[in-house]
């Protein structure tokens, strides 16, 4: 059937606040601080004069709560949503973007997330027409920059870690989201992942359909589509996570309303064993062959 003018969507123009605050050894790198926002509520103002009515727009765990016993802090969020709400702006609010929560807790922190979901439980209790969020921005990307790259808290290089941390995340959404929801039931996911692109030469053909395939793991796990017949459920397996963890997320599917796909200058990449041919910090290898990955 062809679509009617009344059921085609008008196009929207959605915006978003450079949100990372990431954790490197004992120190949070806060862009938002970097960009000069968190001390610039006038921006709210210049932003709804862009034509802008949605905005993924920050009130993150790390910046509310300082400790676990402390209760959250509530300033800056009170000005910032109210200001939003006030310019007619609909946010859609992210709570851990490319962090690890407080210093208190981590991404392998077994109680990560049950606390994100508390932290979720509250805000929603404190800003009940808040009706849109992003639990956990790019739990792959983070993931893979905390658990197997090194780069980011816990600083871990391995499978084990990266699939922890994986797992740990999108487990928050879900808690987060079904806290979210017993306030405002009609809450929407905007799930956001960086779904770049692995290519190759013929001989590594194997590493890019593992690397393509494990791109669509956020959303596989969120809508409940990780079973034994997963093509990654034998890498699990081979890494030692217990079964029970990822089956989990069968039994509580939580399928995103809008599927945020971002997209980098270095989300495409292409990897090639005549590593000779490019610079030395581009080397690597998964144990059976060396390539470069640029």
């Amino acid at each position: 059937m062809t679509p009617t003018a009344q059921t085609i969507s008008p196009l929207e123009l959605w915006g978003g606040i450079e949100s990372t605050v990431n954790r490197v050894g004992d120190r949070f790198f806060d862009q938002i601080a970097f960009s000069g926002h968190a001390e610039r509520p006038s921006d709210i103002d210049r932003i709804a004069a862009l034509g802008i009515r949605t905005l993924r727009y920050p009130v993150l765990w790390e910046w509310a709560v300082r400790s676990p016993e402390a209760a959250p802090d509530w300033t800056w969020a009170d000005e910032r949503c109210n200001a939003l709400r006030n310019t007619g702006i609909r946010p859609v609010v992210g709570l851990v973007h490319h962090g690890s929560g407080p210093a208190h807790t981590s991404l392998v922190d077994d109680h990560f997330a049950t606390g994100l979901a508390d932290y979720a439980g509250r805000l929603a209790a404190r800003f009940p027409w808040i009706d849109a969020y992003t639990p956990v921005n790019e739990p792959l990307t983070t993931a893979r920059f905390s658990g197997l790259y090194g780069h980011w808290y816990p600083h871990g290089r391995d499978p084990r870690v990266f699939v922890q941390a994986l797992l740990n995340q999108c487990r928050a959404t879900v808690l987060a989201m079904e806290a979210i929801r017993r306030v405002r039931p009609d809450a929407q996911l905007i799930q956001t992942e960086d779904l770049g692109q692995t290519h190759i030469t013929p001989i590594l053909k194997y590493q890019a359909d593992f690397e393509n395939e494990r791109r669509w793991i956020t959303f596989d796990l969120l809508c409940g589509r990780v079973t034994r017949s997963h093509p990654l459920a034998s890498h699990f397996e081979s890494i030692g996570v217990p079964e029970h963890e990822w089956l989990w997320f069968a039994d509580h599917p939580c399928p995103p309303n809008v599927f945020g796909i971002n997209y980098y200058v270095t989300s495409e990449r292409f990897i090639d064993e005549g590593s000779e041919r490019y610079p030395s910090h581009t080397h690597g290898g998964n144990g059976r062959h060396t390539y470069a990955d640029v």
